[in-house]
């Protein structure tokens, strides 16, 4: 692989759209897989994504769309696929074009659910990926600032570091500051991980904590972060890089941050449904929580914020009572 070749974006939501505004700085064309032929419909006549971030204006002429997830697959080199970890299973299903040759980068901060993988894992285990041609696209990076331009820090993680660079290469501009990394696994749980916790500031907001408390939550949070990374793929990282610390602190501090929000909505007294069916959007860390719950019993880390979430989402524990003996564990 001396190139990425021709690049598809698959998915079409917020983030999806942001990627796609990304690749087309320094790529002339992208092919871009949407599941609705009349958002593509729309998109084509409005010029912008008509669902999400609604600002960005694309020259549709140097988009390739499809319904047909095949057809992108055969066209293209390198897949981006940006799609909610809950419909990734059921749009692989429909792929009868092979992988094993292509370089797959997931941008999903996610969990497969059922089968309790973080997405790399997913396509090497069960669509025959080389461990060599699986990349993810890591950091902390909200679709909206990316739409407004502002200055973003991204990592690619790969355990071929040519084939990092060159995604790194390829998605870097003015605005778009780019690493490299080989922590592809670690990258993934830690980005499923600080959805967790952005619930758990969420929810501390929605019951009226402040910052005081929010400090804390996030120091320990980091921590526990660093003890289940240690404990699953146990290599050398440094977890104060942007790459983790930073994802955390902006899912778990910002107004953007969806888990954040669907969290408050628990905090304030809603019922998961609620919140769900309010939102509109998908809080990936709402099933990333049971993920990593049934992950961890595997490996039995400490993981107490891990642990209080579960209970508030999953076994309706009132938040009050949940997070008071989550306080009480801090120092």
């Amino acid at each position: 692989m001396d190139s990425t070749g021709k690049i598809a974006v698959i998915g079409s939501g917020s983030w999806a759209t942001a990627v796609a505004k990304i690749v087309l700085e320094r790529t002339e064309h992208i092919y871009w897989y949407m599941r609705r032929s009349e958002s593509i419909e729309d998109f084509k006549r409005l010029g912008h994504n008509p669902s999400y971030l609604t600002s960005v204006h694309f020259d549709t002429r140097r988009i390739t769309f499809s319904t047909d997830i095949n057809d992108v697959v055969r066209a293209c080199d390198t897949l981006l696929f940006v799609t909610p970890s809950p419909y990734l299973k059921g749009l692989l299903k429909r792929l009868r074009t092979r992988l094993s040759d292509k370089f797959v980068v997931t941008a999903i901060k996610g969990i497969v659910p059922d089968r309790n993988l973080v997405c790399s894992e997913y396509f090497r285990q069960e669509l025959n990926v080389p461990e060599e041609n699986l990349a993810v696209l890591g950091g902390p990076s909200h679709a909206e600032e990316v739409a407004f331009g502002r200055l973003t820090y991204l990592t690619v993680g790969c355990s071929d570091s040519r084939k990092a660079r060159l995604l790194a290469d390829a998605i870097a501009s003015g605005y778009v500051k780019t690493k490299t990394s080989a922590d592809v696994i670690g990258i993934e749980y830690a980005s499923v991980l600080k959805n967790v916790y952005a619930i758990a500031a969420g929810i501390c907001s929605g019951l009226k904590y402040g910052d005081n408390f929010q400090s804390v939550l996030m120091a320990n949070a980091v921590q526990e972060m660093q003890r289940f990374l240690q404990a699953v793929y146990p290599i050398s990282r440094n977890v104060y890089d942007s790459v983790y610390l930073g994802d955390l602190l902006v899912t778990g501090y910002s107004n953007f941050s969806r888990n954040r929000i669907f969290g408050t909505m628990i905090g304030k007294g809603y019922s998961v449904k609620s919140a769900q069916v309010e939102m509109e959007m998908i809080a990936e860390g709402y099933f990333g929580t049971k993920c990593m719950k049934e992950i961890n019993h595997a490996f039995r880390v400490n993981m107490p914020i891990l642990d209080a979430v579960y209970n508030i989402l999953y076994e309706r524990i009132s938040p009050q009572i949940e997070i008071k003996l989550l306080t009480d564990s801090f120092r």
